[in-house]
């Protein structure tokens, strides 16, 4: 199907973002022909290439350098343009091949070129991306910017899962949360504030603190019965999810793996917790999504 949709929206001429004509005199500037350098902040969501935007897939189609993170899924570079560059700049939790900095020169550096780049980042830009540095230092040397939202993982794992955060009369509020601070800094949040009764939390890289959540956030009052879904590599081919309770995460963890881990917490997620996804990953602890393949298949229409 995308690889339909990348043919579809190839890139035709466009406009100098100067406003005149491109430097080859045609009014415009089509792949391979500079005007202006610009930077497009893409999110590439949570891991499945079906869950891109189109607004994705077309800045894609269109980039001449790619500049992406680890946990950009497979498949998705595959959506670039077969001559576009590709960089790894590598950040990953514990493994940053690249320091910021040096990320943030790099963007300028081709677009200074005249390339229309893509930084390619996964799930969504603007939530735990450092997106806001990237966009300051290209603000900065007046270099165009514009951002193309993902989903996020926390949007994505729950729709994987068949979960509602919020739930009428259970939970009124979803909050964001990072387990995953700058190098050497402690997650000491404020549990008090976090503990809300009517409230879902969405943990990002949380499994190496899964215990430190269970005791601080039982020890600011949440029940120990509260559910928590922990959920690896989701919305990828090797998603995998557990289901336990803060009383048990405070004592015992989740369970080890590899990949980036977020943690669902709060009543809303007690439906499925005990019914269709209980049956699910209560059991197995693990979906092979590659078995629902054809059924997309069916709604790929020539």
């Amino acid at each position: 199907m995308f690889a339909r949709l990348s043919e579809t929206f190839s890139p035709s001429p466009q406009p100098s973002p100067r406003g005149g004509e491109g430097e080859n005199g045609g009014g415009g500037s089509g792949w391979g022909q500079h005007g202006s350098g610009t930077v497009t902040l893409v999110g590439a969501g949570p891991g499945d290439p079906d869950l891109l935007t189109v607004a994705a897939v077309k800045a894609l189609a269109a980039a001449e350098v790619v500049l992406y993170d680890a946990l950009v899924g497979d498949g998705i570079l595959d959506l670039a343009h077969p001559k576009a560059e590709r960089i790894c700049v590598g950040k990953r939790s514990g493994r940053h091949s690249l320091p910021q900095g040096e990320i943030n020169a790099l963007i300028a550096f081709h677009a200074r070129r005249g390339k229309r780049v893509v930084r390619l980042k996964g799930g969504d830009p603007m939530v735990f991306g450092r997106a806001g540095e990237e966009i300051a230092h290209l603000d900065s040397l007046g270099i165009p910017v514009r951002v193309v939202p993902g989903i996020t993982a926390a949007l994505g794992c729950a729709a994987s899962a068949g979960l509602s955060l919020t739930m009428r009369g259970v939970s009124r509020a979803v909050t964001f949360v990072t387990a995953h601070g700058r190098d050497g800094e402690r997650f000491e949040p404020d549990w008090a504030r976090l503990a809300d009764p009517q409230g879902t939390l969405a943990i990002y890289m949380g499994r190496e603190q899964a215990r430190a959540v269970g005791q601080g956030l039982t020890g600011a009052g949440l029940p120990a019965a509260t559910p928590v879904l922990a959920v690896e590599n989701g919305c990828r081919p090797d998603e995998r999810r557990q289901w336990t309770t803060l009383g048990e995460m405070a004592e015992q963890g989740v369970a080890a793996g590899k990949g980036p881990t977020l943690l669902l917490v709060g009543e809303a997620l007690r439906p499925r917790q005990v019914g269709t996804a209980d049956a699910l990953a209560g059991t197995a602890d693990a979906i092979d999504l590659r078995a629902l393949g054809d059924l997309g298949q069916r709604f790929d229409h020539d």
